[in-house]
């Protein structure tokens, strides 16, 4: 059977209207959102079911032909982009909510569910999916535990890593894996979820997930506090969680240079204190108690903390809109720093206790740079801060001059966090962009038994190739 036969076959499977082949009809499924990488698929298929999707890859199996899975096409590191001849295999048709069980606290998904739909449907139901990141409106289930992401909420609930309880899978070969349970506990053997969970669509496609809930949040408080430094926002998160213990939802640390760039390019977003300090931290506490007076713990652990020089200045959010408006500063970082310029945002992560150091050695090595704005922000609380070098598009002008820096960048970040026994990678990935990295970062007895697993799942390399491992 050759291709052409092949796609008359997918067609078969899941209509007409959903093999694109014509180039106007699969361009948005060829890049990635930043327009960062491009690629050339055959043809892009949209499976409606868990059924399609496995006949769809048992035929691709037949013939040979690559299959990169996609879900919300949100990721940073170009993961869900074809690189090379090969089948986008797109779940954003499959947006059932299959299950909801408030007493177990589970809710059983597709892979094309997107986050806010999930939230709220949780919060129909008076619980609550923590998963919360500034693609919350487009990034997809699938996706989600394929990259295995973080969050602002990664301090309080951790990874995606941490709130599954189950996963679908379609194999290479086309056979279904139903790991669908909804258990805390289950220790009968190798526990095969996780393998899936981060592996970015190169041993299989998740089609189905169970994902863990928690008791809706009825009280909650957000303040914005000036610092002096890094050192003064860990030890005033650590003095918070003395205070309040697990009920720190979020600890975002964020650069002066981070919020001018999101002020200046956020289309009216607005910093409600001076910027006058070096570093912010955007504070929320919360719970399920409904007798707790979430605003007066957090001004009373502020007032202590200015008074031990922890703090230059706060602000307490006196309603829900003026925390949104807060938030909407650490949310609206991607989208800024694109409108910018030429973004290059690496996702590094250090032991809390070497942060400072790392920062300050990177700030050092990247000062050199012309035409580039250092930017930091992210989850100081497990010690995944990004770095963020926006490059002025006056100054870079080709891709070759972007890409060349981008490397340069990329290195430099990379070797300042692995000296620090830290990772090239904390949420996003490795996609495309970290291969070669990943490759002189990553032991050599780590890399031969991940090299085991795809062989062992996928021998015919047709599942996402390139990605993560090279070829």
């Amino acid at each position: 059977m050759n291709r052409s036969d092949a796609l008359g076959r997918l067609r078969d499977v899941v209509g007409p209207d959903h093999v694109l082949t014509a180039p106007h009809d699969k361009e948005p499924y060829e890049r990635d959102w930043r327009g960062r990488y491009r690629g050339a698929a055959l043809a892009v298929v949209r499976p409606k079911s868990t059924d399609e999707t496995a006949r769809v890859v048992a035929i691709c199996h037949e013939v040979h032909l690559v299959i990169v899975p996609q879900a919300g096409n949100t990721g940073l590191v170009g993961g869900a982009v074809p690189s090379g001849d090969a089948i986008v295999l797109n779940v954003g048709r499959m947006t059932k909510i299959r299950a909801l069980d408030p007493i177990n606290n589970a809710m059983v998904v597709d892979a094309g569910c997107v986050l806010q739909t999930i939230r709220d449907e949780a919060d129909q139901h008076e619980r609550y999916f923590p998963m919360y990141l500034g693609s919350v409106g487009s990034c997809q289930a699938g996706g989600l535990v394929s990259t295995n992401a973080g969050g602002t909420g990664v301090l309080r609930y951790g990874n995606m890593r941490d709130l599954v309880l189950g996963l679908e899978v379609v194999l290479p070969d086309g056979r279904v894996w139903n790991g669908l349970r909804a258990l805390r506990k289950d220790n009968t053997g190798y526990d095969l979820k996780q393998l899936f969970i981060g592996a970015e669509g190169t041993l299989g496609v998740i089609t189905g997930v169970v994902l863990k809930l928690f008791p809706r949040l009825t009280r909650s408080a957000t303040a914005m506090v000036a610092l002096g430094s890094v050192d003064k926002a860990i030890a005033l998160l650590h003095r918070l969680q003395a205070s309040v213990g697990n009920r720190v939802e979020a600890f975002e640390i964020m650069s002066r240079s981070q919020i001018d760039t999101v002020c200046r390019f956020g289309h009216g977003l607005k910093n409600p204190m001076p910027l006058e300090a070096n570093w912010y931290a955007l504070i929320e506490i919360a719970d399920s108690d409904p007798d707790w007076d979430a605003a007066a713990q957090l001004e009373r652990v502020l007032g202590q903390a200015a008074e031990a020089e922890l703090l230059l200045d706060a602000v307490v959010a006196s309603d829900l809109v003026k925390a949104e408006r807060i938030w909407a500063l650490r949310h609206n970082v991607s989208e800024t720093n694109k409108h910018a310029g030429f973004t290059i945002s690496n996702d590094t992560s250090v032991p809390i206790s070497r942060v400072t150091q790392f920062i300050a050695n990177v700030d050092a090595r990247l000062a050199a740079l012309k035409g580039a704005t250092i930017n930091h922000v992210g989850h100081i609380g497990d010690g995944n801060v990004h770095v963020v070098v926006v490059l002025s598009r006056e100054i870079y002008t080709t891709p070759a001059a972007c890409e060349a820096t981008a490397a340069e960048v990329n290195l430099i970040v990379h070797e300042e966090s692995v000296a620090l026994d830290g990772s090239i990678s904390a949420e996003h990935g490795i996609g495309q962009m970290h291969v070669d990295r990943l490759a002189r970062f990553k032991p050599a007895l780590d890399l031969e038994l991940m090299r085991s697993m795809k062989a062992l799942f996928d021998p015919l390399g047709l599942m996402n190739p390139g990605k993560i491992m090279s070829r």
